[in-house]
């Protein structure tokens, strides 16, 4: 299976680490509580012991999943991005003529997207569309509906 290299901002590959941090210290913990709960006794109707086991297994899965994101990062260096192009990175201000509205997005990697709190991804169709342009471009976005919106991009910063 070949693996798709994934853009982070710095911000999101650290939250990454922290979080894989956090799941291992939880890992520790559960196998305290396994044998806590191996301590009651019979196994076959030890409730405490298979949500214990349950647990361990959830922990795993996040923590393989968050090494295999780690291992196929790439973490885009702002330094060497022109700040006045639409990137990784980059808080863009826009006007949406179709919805006659001011909206303000952080583009990011696609694992740290939150489009909720404006935060949306270099892959979505809004953030592929804005990648590259600048203050004053007009763009097109076609949306994943088929329908089309026109935005103007009004500041660019990083």
């Amino acid at each position: 299976m070949e693996h798709k290299k994934q853009n982070y901002t710095a911000e999101g590959y650290q939250a990454l680490l922290d979080k894989l941090e956090s799941l291992k210290i939880r890992r520790e913990e559960n196998k305290k509580d396994i044998s806590t709960a191996r301590s009651f006794g019979d196994l076959s109707e030890n409730s405490e012991y298979d949500e214990a086991k349950t647990e361990q297994g959830k922990i795993a899965a996040e923590i393989e999943a968050l090494e295999e994101k780690i291992k196929y990062a790439v973490i885009i260096d702002e330094t060497q991005i022109d700040a006045s192009k639409v990137g990784v990175g980059s808080t863009v201000d826009v006007y949406i003529k179709e919805r006659d509205a001011k909206k303000t997005y952080h583009i990011v990697g696609s694992f740290e997207a939150d489009p909720i709190n404006g935060r949306i991804s270099d892959v979505s169709p809004i953030g592929r569309a804005l990648m590259g342009f600048s203050a004053g471009d007009e763009v097109t976005v076609e949306l994943p509906n088929g329908s089309v919106q026109h935005v103007s991009i009004l500041n660019v910063t990083r």
